[in-house]
């Protein structure tokens, strides 16, 4: 391929865990077949494990991506449609050097990107992987292709990921609860009929049919008009509890038998809970948006806490090395050892099931002595200078007495109440988290915090 492409737009693409643009305008042919070329030369691989979501341009970006990795020598196994966790698994059991998950997650349809991983699932950084690539492919500055190309297999791992992410709960626990699950016409509706059709449950489904135009909601459960039709779902069928996972699956939320979303917080001190019990004194993450309840709960049952910065390659570098058994993320990333430290909403999920059948109580009454503070969740506000704005916010709450750290952007913590500041990756953002242990507490410290943030025009 020779096609020419804007070398600032495509720079651009290469995000902090991950290449994202939309397609097939900004991440074009051209640019998947250079990054395919530029995967197996920074990586020196000879095998790389391609898979894609429903997106309607996962087929002619795989096409272009498998062509610039055996272009370059390497063999690709190609994987098909499956979800990133499926993809993370493949790379994990079957030995693969590397892996490529062509999707844009929870984004509009009009995108897509790549999620790139190494040995045992091992995520890539941007200083570790992506910003070489991104250098190579953007300057076509790549090595001569090698005489021999590397071939092409297929492979189709569904049924062995189901098996195994089913090896990590106890089968014989779970009680014949009524689930609902809205898979959002993303990759769920592939890889959920697999898993639970195993299960003595029954599944309410929403919207399984894979359909990258996403024609009932975009597959984001972040924001809150996304689950709406799923908290229907759940009080109209007297479901037990609902499930809703984004576009390529990784990520799973929360719905509890009243309808009310329950934040990726408390879906981590569930499943910190569920393991202790089967691993008592173990090691669990969570990043520092949590919760102070989440790091309280894994105390309270025998475990280790361990406090993280926000992102998904930090934290399994940082679980590696603690040997943590588990990392939650208050934005439904759940990542576990036996998993290659990988990603995976469906074994969060399937945990959680265990632990309410298990405790035999709604959802509610098992989240009640853990969700007991109030938060006021992301909030986000364009700026100018995000570090002088910190540091100017964090003057003032020094002086207020608050405790301060920088484990990522700044944290003030007060005995009845904390905030958390810092700058996004990838666009001019503040992003702010409170958390106190009233809501009248919470909505006056809010503001005070909001006060004080010079929002650009």
């Amino acid at each position: 391929m020779t096609d020419a492409i804007d070398a600032q737009v495509a720079a651009s693409l290469f995000k902090a865990y991950d290449v994202r643009g939309l397609a097939p305008g900004e991440l074009s042919p051209e640019l998947a077949y250079r990054i395919g070329r530029a995967i197996v030369a920074e990586f020196g691989v000879d095998a790389v494990a391609v898979g894609r979501d429903m997106r309607t341009t996962g087929q002619l970006l795989s096409g272009s991506l498998i062509d610039g990795i055996r272009d370059q020598g390497a063999d690709v196994t190609d994987l098909g449609l499956v979800s990133t966790d499926a993809l993370y698994f493949a790379v994990g059991k079957y030995g693969f050097p590397a892996g490529v998950m062509i999707t844009a997650s929870h984004n509009p349809p009009e995108y897509n990107g790549f999620k790139l991983c190494r040995e045992q699932a091992r995520a890539v950084s941007f200083e570790e992987g992506i910003k070489q690539i991104r250098d190579r492919a953007v300057a076509n500055d790549l090595p001569a292709m090698p005489e021999k190309r590397g071939d092409r297999f297929d492979k189709d791992v569904i049924e062995a990921y189901a098996e195994h992410v089913l090896g990590l709960i106890d089968i014989s626990a779970i009680m014949p609860l009524k689930i609902a699950i809205d898979a959002g016409n993303g990759m769920a509706g592939k890889t959920v009929p697999v898993v639970f059709e195993k299960l003595p449950v029954e599944v309410v489904p929403l919207y399984f049919e894979l359909d990258g135009t996403f024609p009932n909601h975009l597959a984001n459960p972040l924001e809150p008009e996304n689950v709406r039709d799923l908290q229907q779902a759940v009080i109209d069928t007297g479901a037990d509890f609902g499930l809703a996972f984004d576009g390529d699956a990784d990520r799973v939320f929360l719905i509890d038998e009243k309808g009310q979303a329950i934040g990726g917080d408390m879906v981590t001190a569930m499943v910190a809970i569920a393991l202790l019990s089967q691993h008592p004194y173990s090691t669990i993450c969570y990043n520092l948006i949590c919760s102070r309840s989440v790091p309280e709960a894994i105390v309270k049952h025998g475990g280790q806490p361990v406090r993280t910065p926000v992102g998904h390659s930090l934290i399994k570098k940082i679980m590696r090395d603690e040997d943590a058994i588990f990392g939650g993320e208050h934005s439904g990333h759940f990542y576990f050892r036996d998993n290659w430290y990988a990603d995976s909403g469906l074994i969060a999920a399937l945990t959680v099931l265990q632990l309410v059948s298990e405790q035999g109580k709604p959802v509610s009454e098992v989240l009640a002595p853990l969700d007991t503070r109030f938060r006021s969740g992301e909030l986000n506000y364009r700026v100018s200078d995000a570090k002088q704005v910190m540091a100017e916010i964090q003057a003032r709450f020094v002086a207020k007495g608050g405790a301060v750290d920088h484990l990522d952007g700044i944290t003030v913590q007060f005995p009845e109440w904390w905030f958390s500041l810092r700058a996004s990756n990838t666009e001019p953002l503040l992003r702010l988290n409170v958390e106190a242990d009233n809501e009248e507490l919470l909505a006056a410290k809010t503001a005070e915090v909001r006060a004080m943030i010079p929002v650009a025009s």
